[in-house]
């Protein structure tokens, strides 16, 4: 199991944003319904948590948290006591205490990018975070212009049909795809889960 603790960053200079997150959320809780063992909520402040049964869900909400650069975001992957509660906040085992490690973490400023993996095996949590934490990179300097490109694809159209719903040429796609480094995100996300995967081993 993976257990994600993301809390927000400099919420007493900004405001909370737990609200607005749970609201931009739903689609992707949509999407990814079946990956959700128990659903997001918050646990306490401007904390979320929520437990999910793949670590591809895991990546893809880590990643999503990242492009919203708000929040401190930390995956603990292992086992759960079974079986759950409720609701996380009444659930237990490692994966939980590994999240809460890994969320700590997140939040120090020696952490590049506020986003770490841990679990029992911690060579792979290392790598995961590495990997990660450089996937989040891509993903936070990525210009509104490159995310336009991006979500259409991520949605199922092809590069000519972008540059249609964009209006603009095949090239320019071409280009935004190159300059916001989707393929590279694209080959570096089956990396990421199997070492999230592996992390919990």
């Amino acid at each position: 199991m993976f257990v994600i603790t993301a809390d927000q960053r400099a919420s007493t200079r900004t405001g909370e944003h737990v609200a607005a997150l749970t609201e931009s959320l739903r689609p992707w809780l949509a999407t990814w319904a079946s990956g959700i063992a128990l659903p997001l909520e918050r646990t306490v402040g401007d904390e979320v948590q929520i437990v999910l049964s793949s670590a591809d869900a895991a990546l893809d909400l880590a990643l999503t948290l990242a492009r919203e650069r708000n929040w401190s975001v930390g995956i603990g992957a292992g086992r759960v006591e079974q079986p759950l509660g409720e609701s996380a906040r009444v659930s237990s085992g490692p994966a939980f205490v590994a999240a809460r490690r890994a969320v700590e973490r997140a939040k120090l400023k020696s952490e590049p990018v506020p986003v770490v993996v841990a679990g029992g095996h911690e060579d792979a949590a290392e790598a995961a975070t590495a990997v990660l934490q450089l996937l989040a990179s891509v993903v936070r300097r990525r210009s509104v212009e490159g995310w336009e490109v991006a979500d259409l694809l991520a949605a199922g159209a092809t590069q000519r049909e972008a540059a249609a719903r964009l209006g603009i040429s095949a090239q320019a796609v071409s280009q935004r795809v190159a300059s916001a480094m989707i393929g590279e995100e694209r080959r570096a996300r089956p990396v990421a889960i199997r070492l999230i995967d592996a992390a919990g081993r």
